[in-house]
């Protein structure tokens, strides 16, 4: 508090605030003055009054009546009388209403990620009912696309990864099991309060499913260090500090991971505050368990018996068990006594880093060996027979044989898929204060709790993730339905009521339209937390219906569209760009969920993972056409072109895409594989399937032509081609004579990246 500026509105209002914090705080340690009596309650509001209300996205939220406007008319629900008496007060007119044609794809790629057909653009421009738009809106909502298209939304914000990213970036075959939950949930409009307990705290729901448990996959996301040089306990430590920053980051928006080392600088989070909510992950440990998919369990528990038998054949037939037992109590002394054998440190290091459970294992605590343990526990030791067994030719044969004929023996059992899940640790360490942010610095001891400056956890009698979880969505934290509708209105607009939607607190934007976003908030708690009925809120408006069109009326006074006088244009991210061009073009698979893909990228990126492990092998037939969202995610050598395109590295996570506009993604869409194949589809689509025209317009192309121009542009862009565009395509097509071609210059049209 020494470099205390009144001087400065913001620095002053963020002093205020820890001044605040600091002479309230419970925590002894934090709490001013130091010594002596704390002060009193009138004092404490002596300096409140002083300081004002403090800050804003701790405060209750507080529904205001949505204000009269003089424009009555123009309002279709309450978010634009708040929108409406905002330009009223700029003296600023709305937008007139987009045409049916930029309504339809927008509100297709904004609710699906998919354009529309040219059946159903039709079909929408030449429906006169007064609920035609409703009817559109409820159809894409009810639409299995929607959960595909907000599953991504999603997932930048969980860091998703098909891999575990560092140096060796192994590939996590389940990882997908994940991503499948959040689609099925948002497609059913799963309550969010809903959505969020069972991410967190799933598995300790009473009697909770296998789904339950597969959706806390979202905090498996965190990137998993298996370089054998580094400390086990310092790799967890990372893993929790991730999964408490990613908790705050989606659910509070607040930057809490800045007190991890320290007191916050500018808002009310104590380090002690940080710790004790990191204590509510420190109890955890991962875990794979079966979550099959409809049709999987009964041919897998069929066969199971059969594979069982052959399997304990072939352990028997090589000695495995007697080996085994020989070398599990010398890889559990070599950890008890490291620094004694060389040969044998390294069998353990290696061990830790590459076999999930290790240290469990090593230290004793797997007295139930649950049977898939049991079973990893003898595949591992089969390849990784330690320094003794390496010296005996005998042994390692018989293990080598041993291992192909038991992996041979797997490709007759059905696959059933599994999941990354968390649990609950029967042996949970205990947490401390990490001084400096040093895992190893060790300051006071600190049970689970939450933020200081937020209403505390009542009346709970187990602080666990569970009460996290309840604590979260809990009508008295004012920052979670803010949080939630602000990215909303993000995904709609381009830009959310508070631009800075990863930070809530005094560093990041004040909200443009405080009433609103209070509103908001307060409208999705009482709809039941429910997804779908606030996206039709706000595609329903008359504010998300403007036409995009930059005005010059307006153009310097509001360049960013803060007042939302128009509706925003948007360059769509990578995945939809992709979408888009597979679906014009006849190519894209609609098939919904499942594994990752691997569709065709350029030579040389695979190989510049470590040390040539990564294996890209390309998916065949269909699955070369899959959705975006599918794309196999690999940490250290993502997709190119959806990085070219601004998809996040999925390291940490992303509350909002940034958006460039480089010559690298001009050069993606020319001469990428998958463009390049999206082009000529779309030619032959056009041919196949271009609609005689009933007048045709020009004497200069023949009919057929004339209807196929106008067909693949329509394809494109949800319109028909103006006379000029017309123009323009047939004196391409005459100077290229392929339809090739010109879908190629289709495909790259701003107006196609675009969703105006």
């Amino acid at each position: 508090m020494a470099k205390l500026r009144l001087d400065d509105p913001a620095r002053a209002e963020a002093v205020k605030i820890k001044l605040i914090a600091r002479v309230t705080s419970a925590d002894k340690s934090y709490r001013m003055p130091p010594a002596g009596p704390s002060l009193s309650a009138d004092e404490i509001s002596t300096l409140r009054a002083w300081a004002g209300p403090g800050l804003w996205s701790l405060q209750p939220i507080r529904r205001s009546a949505p204000p009269s406007i003089e424009n009555a008319r123009w309002a279709r629900n309450d978010i634009d009388r708040f929108i409406a008496a905002r330009l009223q007060k700029e003296g600023i007119q709305p937008s007139p209403e987009g045409d049916r044609n930029t309504l339809i794809r927008r509100l297709s790629l904004d609710l699906t990620g998919l354009p529309p057909t040219p059946a159903e653009e039709t079909a929408f421009v030449a429906d006169t009912r007064p609920d035609a738009y409703e009817r559109l809106v409820d159809r894409l909502l009810a639409s299995p696309h929607y959960g595909e298209k907000w599953a991504r939304t999603w997932l930048d914000l969980a860091h998703y990864a098909d891999s575990d990213g560092y140096e060796k970036d192994l590939v996590r075959p389940w990882a997908w099991r994940y991503r499948q939950w959040v689609i099925d949930a948002l497609n059913r409009d799963m309550p969010f309060d809903e959505f969020t307990i069972e991410q967190l705290a799933g598995d300790l729901l009473p009697g909770s499913t296998v789904e339950q448990k597969v959706a806390t996959g979202f905090l498996r996301n965190t990137l998993t260090n298996r370089e054998a040089g580094v400390d086990r306990m310092e790799a967890r430590f990372d893993q929790i500090v991730n999964r408490t920053n990613t908790t705050a980051t989606v659910w509070l928006g607040l930057t809490v991971g800045c007190a991890q080392c320290h007191n916050h600088k500018f808002d009310p989070i104590p380090q002690k505050d940080y710790y004790r909510l990191f204590a509510f992950f420190n109890s955890t440990e991962e875990q794979e368990i079966e979550a099959p998919l409809a049709g999987e369990r009964e041919p897998y528990d069929r066969a199971r018996p059969e594979y069982d038998r052959k399997r304990k054949e072939i352990l028997a037939k090589y000695g495995v068990p007697e080996l085994q037992a020989k070398w599990e109590p010398r890889i559990q002394e070599a950890f008890r006594n490291q620094g004694k054998d060389l040969e044998w440190d390294f069998a353990v290091t290696e061990f830790r880093a590459s076999f999930d459970g290790a240290d469990k294992f090593l230290k004793g605590y797997w007295t139930d060996r649950q049977p898939r343990d049991a079973e990893r526990l003898t595949d591992y030791f089969i390849g990784h027979r330690g320094p003794d067994f390496d010296k005996d030719k005998a042994v390692v044969e018989r293990l080598k044989q041993a291992r192909e004929e038991l992996a041979n023996l797997s490709k007759t059992l059905p696959e059933i898929a599994m999941a990354p899940v968390i649990r609950t640790d029967p042996v949970p360490l205990e947490t401390n204060v990490h001084l400096g942010g040093d895992y190893q610095a060790l300051g006071d001891r600190v049970e689970p709790g939450t933020l200081s400056a937020l209403p505390p956890l009542t009346a709970v009698v187990v602080r666990d993730r569970l009460a996290l979880a309840k604590w979260i969505v809990s009508r008295e934290n004012p920052l979670t339905a803010r949080v939630a509708v602000n990215r909303m209105w993000q995904e709609f607009f381009g830009r959310g009521l508070v631009v800075t939607s990863e930070d809530f607190g005094t560093q990041g934007e004040k909200p443009s339209h405080p009433e609103l976003l209070d509103w908001l908030a307060s409208e999705f708690v009482d709809r039941g937390w429910s997804t779908k009925q606030m996206h039709k809120l706000i595609v329903m408006s008359a504010t998300y219906r403007q036409a995009s069109s930059v005005r010059k009326d307006i153009e310097t006074r509001d360049p960013d569209n803060t007042l939302l006088a128009r509706q925003s244009r948007l360059r769509l991210p990578g995945e939809l760009v992709r979408d888009e061009a597979l679906a014009v073009s006849g190519l894209l698979n609609p098939e919904i969920g499942g594994k990752s893909v691997r569709p065709p990228q350029p030579a040389g990126v695979a190989e510049l993972g470590y040390a040539n492990s990564v294996k890209w092998v390309e998916s065949t037939g269909a699955d070369r056409y899959r959705r975006g969202l599918y794309i196999h995610f690999q940490r250290t050598t993502p997709y190119p072109m959806l990085m070219n395109f601004d998809e996040p590295d999925s390291n940490t996570s992303c509350t909002r895409r940034r958006r460039s506009n480089t010559p690298l993604q001009a050069l993606n869409l020319l001469n990428d594989p998958v463009f390049f194949e999206a082009a000529q589809a779309l030619a032959a689509r056009a041919v196949r399937e271009a609609p005689a025209l009933p007048r045709p317009t020009r004497a200069d192309l023949a009919p057929r032509l004339e209807s196929q121009l106008d067909y693949a542009f329509e394809l494109c862009t949800a319109r028909k081609p103006n006379a000029r565009e017309l123009d323009t395509l047939a004196k391409f097509y005459a100077r290229q004579n392929s339809l090739v071609e010109v879908a190629r210059v289709l495909l790259n049209l701003d107006e196609f990246i675009t969703r105006e």
